[in-house]
C-alpha cells in the first residue's frame, strides 16, 4: 500500500517550527523529505525536554526526514542545496524574506531549471508589504492577527495558550497551499509560490470578528472561558477539584441539560427557548450549572449528562491522554526506539482509510543521511570527505 505522497522530493530548508512542521506532515504521507540543517542543527533539537542530548520533540517533528547539515553561508554548500533542487518537487523554506534571495535559492532563480517547482515560503507578514522584511515569531503574529485580543478577560494581559499555535497552524495552511499547487501542476500548470504568513495563518481563524465590526460595529472581546454570543458552553469545577466541560447550546440539548441538572422548567420555559434569549441569561444559567457541577464528582456529573445526551467532557492533560482507551484504540500514539529504549510520539491526522500516513522512523541524528543524499548527487567518497574536512557538511552520524 503506497502513501498518498509516494514518489514526491521535498527539500526542507529553515529552522524550529512551521517549516518543519509541514515537512513532518508531508513526510509522514510518503513524500521523501530531505531536511537542510545548519552546522550544529535545528535548534529543537535541543529544546524543551532533552534525553541524551536530544529533544524528545524533535524525535516527532523530525520523523521520516534524511538530514544532512550543510553550512549554506558557504558558495559549496549553496550548491549543493541547488543541485538539490533541481531533483525536487517541493521546496519548504522559513526564512526571513530576502534571505535566500540573497544566496541565489529563491524561486526565480530557480525557475529556469526547474519550472514545476512548488516552492512554500513561510514567513511571520509575508512576501511582500510594508511587514515583510519583520522579523515574525508566532508570539509577535498571534498578536497582531487579533487572535490574541480575543482570550483571556477583559481588562487583563491577553492570554496566550501553551503552545507554538501560530507556527503550527501555518505549517497547515504551507501543506494545504502545497496540495493545492500540486493539483495545478497536475493540470500542466507548472509549480507556482506558496506565500504563507505567520499572521495571516491565524487571521483565518477569526470566524465572524471583522464582518461583526464593519457591519454594526462590534469589537468582540475576551470572554473567558467563555465564548461570546453562545449560551451555555463554559468549564466547570466539580466537587472533586476537576474540570468539566459542557456545550449545552442547542436549543433540544438545553431543555435536556435543564433536566439533568434538576431545573426542568428554565428548559421547557419560552424565556430559553433560543440561544439569543439564553445571552441575555447567560449569568443565570452559568450559576445553575456551577452549583450543580460544585455537587457532583466528574465521572457522576458527566454520567448523568451522557445519560441525558448532553455533550461533555474532561479536560484532559498528557497522561490522560495516554491512558485513555478511545484515544488509544483510535491510534493517536505511535511507538518509536530511540536508542534501544520505547518512545510514544503523537501520530498525524488526518486519518486515510486506504493510503494512511505513518511514522518510519522518528526524527534521526544530526547528519545521519549526508553520505546517502550526497552519493545521490554522484558526489565521491573523496569528494564527500573534503566537504566535511573544509566545514561544508557536517560531520555524519
Amino acid at each position: 500500500m503506497h502513501k498518498p505522497l509516494a514518489g514526491l522530493r521535498v527539500i526542507e530548508l529553515g529552522q524550529l517550527l512551521a517549516g518543519p512542521f509541514a515537512g513532518c506532515m508531508l513526510g509522514y504521507f510518503g513524500a521523501e523529505v530531505i531536511k537542510i540543517e545548519p552546522p550544529g542543527g535545528d535548534p529543537i533539537r535541543y529544546w524543551r525536554e532533552v534525553k541524551d542530548g536530544t529533544s524528545l520533540w524533535w524525535r516527532s517533528l523530525g520523523r521520516n526526514k534524511k538530514c544532512i547539515s550543510l553550512d549554506l553561508k558557504t558558495p559549496e554548500g549553496r550548491d549543493l542545496v541547488k543541485q538539490l533542487l533541481k531533483t525536487a518537487d517541493i521546496v519548504v523554506e522559513n526564512f526571513r524574506p530576502g534571505i535566500l534571495e540573497g544566496w541565489g535559492l529563491d524561486p526565480e532563480s530557480l525557475r529556469a531549471e526547474n519550472p514545476d517547482l512548488i516552492y512554500a515560503r513561510i514567513s511571520g507578514y509575508g512576501q511582500t508589504g510594508p511587514y515583510s522584511e519583520k522579523p515574525g515569531f508566532a508570539s509577535v503574529c498571534e498578536a497582531i492577527s487579533g487572535f490574541r485580543y480575543v482570550n483571556g478577560y477583559v481588562d487583563e494581559v491577553p492570554v496566550r495558550p501553551n503552545l507554538s499555535l501560530g507556527d503550527t497552524i501555518s505549517g497547515l495552511h504551507a501543506v494545504l497551499g502545497v496540495l493545492l499547487a500540486l493539483r495545478s501542476k497536475d493540470r500542466g500548470e507548472g509549480g507556482q509560490v506558496v506565500d504563507v504568513a505567520l499572521y495571516e495563518s491565524m487571521f483565518n481563524l477569526l470566524e465572524s470578528i471583522v464582518p461583526e465590526f464593519d457591519g454594526a460595529d462590534v469589537i468582540r472581546q475576551p470572554s473567558g472561558t467563555t465564548i461570546t454570543g453562545i449560551v451555555p458552553t463554559n468549564t466547570y469545577r466539580c466537587s472533586d477539584n476537576k474540570y468539566l466541560v459542557i456545550g449545552g447550546n442547542g436549543d433540544s440539548i438545553f431543555t435536556r441539560l435543564m433536566t439533568a441538572v434538576g431545573r426542568a422548567d428554565i428548559g421547557q420555559s419560552p424565556d430559553y427557548d433560543s440561544n439569543a434569549k439564553r445571552v441575555v441569561h447567560e449569568v443565570e444559567i452559568d450559576q445553575i450549572l456551577n452549583a450543580w457541577c460544585a455537587s457532583q464528582t466528574l465521572a457522576d456529573a458527566m454520567a448523568i449528562l451522557e445519560e441525558y445526551r448532553v455533550p461533555c467532557g474532561p479536560v484532559y492533560n498528557a497522561e490522560d491522554m495516554l491512558a485513555d482507551p478511545h484515544f488509544n484504540q483510535r491510534g493517536l500514539f505511535e511507538q518509536v526506539e530511540i536508542n534501544g529504549q520505547p518512545l510514544k510520539i503523537p501520530a498525524i491526522m488526518p486519518k486515510l482509510a486506504g493510503t494512511p500516513g505513518a511514522t518510519d522512523w522518528p526524527g534521526p541524528e544530526l547528519g545521519s543521511h549526508s553520505a546517502e543524499i550526497l552519493q545521490g548527487l554522484g558526489l565521491s567518497e573523496e569528494q564527500i570527505a573534503h566537504l566535511k574536512a573544509t566545514g561544508v557538511v557536517a560531520d555524519m552520524a
